[in-house]
């Protein structure tokens, strides 16, 4: 089954055992910018605190994405592309780059979940994100800053 076939079939099996419909729109996407870090940051998701996520405006942009809504779903890939799990938007808020608070970063998870290790390590990965861009990473990028909760993850016993 292809990647895509492989997403659809896990939305659709979401979408009838949540009650949610099956054309509703849902964003898929993996966490990070590279299979290791994909898989490092969805097992955060599926094992432990992970519940926020950060993004340039310029990704969206660039991508003709839509921004994240709150209720809205998200399916989550891992490094290999595969699903893993479905979560739903709670919150989504739009600041700078160095506006970013330390109760955020905390929710996001990673590292030792301080606002000092949170900006050093999004600073490095939106530096990457502008480079691809053609753009130059500056403190006053807008973020989308993006709470979420889990709520499915059948292989991981997360059966909300």
């Amino acid at each position: 089954m292809g990647e895509k076939t492989a997403t659809e079939a896990f939305w659709q099996e979401f979408c009838q055992l949540h009650g949610v419909a099956p054309q509703a729109r849902h964003d898929v996407f993996a966490f990070g910018d590279d299979p290791a870090v994909q898989n490092e940051l969805l097992d955060l998701v599926l094992h432990g605190p992970k519940r926020a996520t950060a993004a340039l405006v310029l990704e969206f942009e660039a991508a003709g994405d839509p921004l994240p809504v709150v209720g809205g779903h998200s399916v989550v890939l891992d490094g290999a592309g595969r699903p893993r799990c479905v979560i739903r938007t709670t919150e989504v808020r739009t600041v700078p780059f160095d506006r970013v608070d330390a109760a955020f970063a905390h929710d996001e998870g990673e590292d030792d979940r301080t606002l000092a290790s949170w900006c050093r390590e999004h600073a490095r990965c939106f530096a990457r994100a502008c480079a691809r861009l053609g753009r130059t990473f500056t403190p006053d990028l807008p973020v989308v800053l993006e709470r979420f909760e889990l709520v499915w993850a059948p292989d991981a016993g997360a059966d909300g």
